[in-house]
């Protein structure tokens, strides 16, 4: 009977438990958001509001389930060379990476180089999906749904070693694939997010040497122009409401306690969600950049300017900084705010009763793993062969006729092995390009495989062979343990920026190209490079970054004219390191990208070959409304293959009083065109895009008069102009 008792007045007080757990007046759904976040600052203890300063969004106290940050610039992270997905002991006691697989798609700069913003959008999706996955299976979990992607910096120059990290230099063009990436990850249900979409690093974040001291140093217009501009777009288009603050300054101060944090990104744009620290930022404020004496006071000043996550540590140096007055309670409940709106977008204020259509994905135990679905695998092949930029194929050499093939000679470090950079994850299997080339031949073709030339191997291979595929470029991350250091100078990682942009390879591709002439230089590299020996002689060359699952399945599409290539450069690609300014030099205005840029390039910002050809016909129309203007232009297929064209539209500004960029992107769009086919291509710009910003008037301005509207195939090839007369504002 006391057994019986005891039973019964336990499940009681369980349910009793349950009960008081699911009753707290923020979890009521009918409430404001900002009324629900008030009430939750009231329940929440000091101690609490502290710990909420990391990156954790839990409050166990009150039911709130831990939720951190995942990488996934490229796919969701939970392995690779960084260990994302955490260690564990191995079979001899040593700690080994826990990989957790994960669809891991061409780097930032390849999926840029798609010009795709429906497919960009479409690989945030599945990363989201993969990170509710994980969250919410009733195993392994892995507690995160703050996504640290996308990565809306301007790779203002070659050189910067994170190049790999960016869509490219144009502000337009990463602002379309910044804004498609976000709303992929959030995705499109009004009330909640999939995950939540927390772009790095803010602001021109462009140098690696010393980038936890310098300043980026450039006025206003080029703040809100070109640095900022994906960052805006990605808040106040695609609803991002977090992002990461760089370790560099600006004009003096560091990005982390920087005034703009508040009064720009959040009073003007509208961010009241994260503003995170980079990591180990609270201590370079103090020790690189000398902005305060003591970490007390860092820390008082971080969260004074609204940064409200801290990524190293920060928990006894706020407690000083509370017991010597530097900062008040009052502080830390603004700064800690927007987490919880982000926790709220999440579902995880919700209790019980949510109506989060995403807290299903990975709770049914028969589900398969949205890595291993087949959607997932061809997503990644298609991303990958779209990325493909053609670079020089001047005599017809691609496609390749396998039919036609007796001997290939696959060459160089990159063609049987897939380097995975340092925001990585692991994906479950890999497909090198010696294996997609293998599998995309006939039986009766013999593939040679040559690593490199030692004993003159590589060279006895393409002499051997029909066709001879190169396959050389960068290590993504240095080949070394050491954080500050990359022992090839053309390389570059995070830390440590580029020394040259000559191919260190190139000398293997002179001599397969004097044993064969129908040698293809397959780039596989993170960044652009001086390839002007190769330009001149090679017949072909293609580009393609590291890291996709797909890489040889996607590129031995491409080689073998399954998928015509329509890839296109996201950089201007210099003839010589010495046609750059100073690396710090962060005014654009002095001679960088295809906007400023004056002298001859090796290829221009939107270049890209393709399997067939395409005639700009002419302008059809150009109208104009009180917001926008349209542009409708006929491009015809005048080859005999299917295709895709980018169509580009570039704006200049003959009467405009201020400086303006010799010509700017306002319009893209990637079409399929069949052979022969005459397609009306539609092109809408907001009339906005053609303003300039005015410190004065802190705003964007719209001149009166003329604007040339240049419509071609790349920022150097312009095939149609026209012209538009604009108002002004009124």
């Amino acid at each position: 009977m006391k057994i019986k008792s005891f039973f019964l007045v336990s499940c009681v007080m369980v349910c009793l438990s349950s009960y008081a757990q699911d009753a707290y007046k923020f979890q009521n759904m009918k409430l404001p958001d900002e009324k629900r976040i008030d009430l939750l600052l009231k329940e929440l203890t000091l101690d609490e509001k502290i710990t909420l300063l990391g990156s954790d969004l839990a409050v166990p106290r009150l039911g709130i389930l831990p939720c951190r940050h995942h990488e996934g610039l490229h796919g969701l992270a939970l392995g690779g060379p960084a260990a994302w997905g955490g260690r564990e002991k191995g079979e001899n006691g040593r700690m080994i990476p826990k990989d957790c697989p994960t669809t891991i798609f061409p780097q930032s700069y390849g999926l840029g180089s798609t010009w795709d913003v429906d497919l960009v959008k479409k690989v945030g999706e599945q990363a989201s999906i993969e990170a509710r996955y994980y969250m919410q299976r009733p195993e392994n979990k892995r507690t995160a749904l703050v996504m640290r992607a996308p990565n809306a910096d301007l790779a203002r120059d070659p050189r910067w070693g994170r190049t790999e990290e960016s869509f490219g230099e144009d502000p337009f063009l990463t602002a379309r694939l910044t804004v498609a990436n976000i709303e992929g990850l959030q995705g499109d249900n009004p009330r909640y997010w999939r995950t939540a979409a927390l772009m790095k690093h803010f602001l021109a974040n462009s140098n690696e040497d010393r980038r936890d001291s310098t300043s980026s140093d450039f006025d206003m217009r080029l703040f809100y122009e070109y640095y900022a501009y994906p960052f805006y777009k990605g808040i106040t288009e695609a609803g991002s409401r977090a992002f990461m603050a760089a370790y560099n300054g600006w004009n003096g101060i560091a990005m982390c306690i920087h005034p703009c944090l508040e009064e720009i990104t959040r009073k003007k744009w509208g961010n009241n969600g994260i503003i995170c620290t980079d990591g180990g930022a609270l201590k370079l404020l103090v020790n690189s950049h000398h902005a305060f004496p003591t970490l007390a006071e860092g820390a008082a000043a971080v969260v004074k300017a609204t940064t409200g996550q801290f990524l190293d540590e920060y928990l006894p140096y706020i407690k000083e900084a509370l017991e010597k007055g530097y900062l008040t309670e009052a502080d830390i409940d603004k700064a800690i705010r927007g987490n919880l709106y982000v926790a709220l977008k999440l579902g995880l204020l919700d209790g019980k009763d949510s109506k989060d259509p995403y807290r299903t994905i990975g709770t049914d135990p028969n589900e398969i793993p949205p890595y291993q679905q087949e959607g997932a695998r061809q997503l990644a092949r298609e991303v990958t062969a779209k990325s493909v930029v053609l670079l020089k194929n001047s005599q017809g050499l691609l496609p390749l006729d396998a039919s036609k093939l007796k001997k290939i000679a696959v060459i160089g470090p990159y063609a049987d092995k897939i380097v995975q950079d340092w925001y990585s994850g692991t994906p479950e299997y890999e497909t090198t390009i010696l294996k997609g080339i293998r599998e995309a031949v006939n039986k009766d073709t013999e593939v040679i495989y040559a690593p490199n030339n030692g004993i003159d191997q590589a060279v006895k291979a393409a002499a051997a062979a029909d066709v001879a595929l190169v396959c050389v470029g960068n290590h993504p991350f240095g080949t070394r343990p050491d954080w500050f250091f990359c022992p090839v100078p053309s390389d570059g990682r995070e830390a440590v920026d580029r020394k040259s942009l000559m191919l260190p390879d190139e000398d293997l591709v002179k001599q397969v190209f004097k044993v064969n002439p129908n040698t293809v230089l397959v780039l596989v590299s993170s960044f652009p490079y001086t390839i002007n020996w190769s330009q001149e002689h090679l017949p072909a060359i293609v580009h393609i970054t590291h890291c996709s699952q797909e890489q040889g399945n996607g590129l031995a599409d491409v080689l073998f004219g399954k998928v015509n290539p329509a890839g296109r450069t996201v950089q201007t690609w210099v003839k010589d390191i010495t046609d750059l300014p100073d690396m710090m030099g962060y005014n654009i205005r002095n001679g960088r990208t295809y906007m400023y840029y004056k002298g001859d390039v090796l290829y221009p910002f939107g270049y890209g070959l393709s399997y067939t050809t395409f005639d700009y016909q002419k302008i059809e129309s150009i109208q104009q409304d009180d917001e926008h203007v349209t542009v409708k232009v006929l491009v015809k297929n005048t080859g005999s293959r299917d295709g895709e064209e980018v169509v580009q539209l570039y704006a200049s500004y003959p009467d405009s009083k201020v400086e303006r960029p010799m010509k700017q992107l306002r319009a893209f769009t990637r079409v399929p065109i069949t052979a022969g086919e005459v397609k009306e291509v539609v092109l809408t710009i907001p009339k906005i895009d053609f303003g300039y910003w005015n410190e004065a008037q802190d705003k964007f301005v719209v001149e009166p008069g003329k604007v040339r509207l240049l419509v071609g195939a790349s920022s150097a090839d312009i095939r149609l102009e026209g012209e538009v007369q604009l108002t002004g504002d009124k």
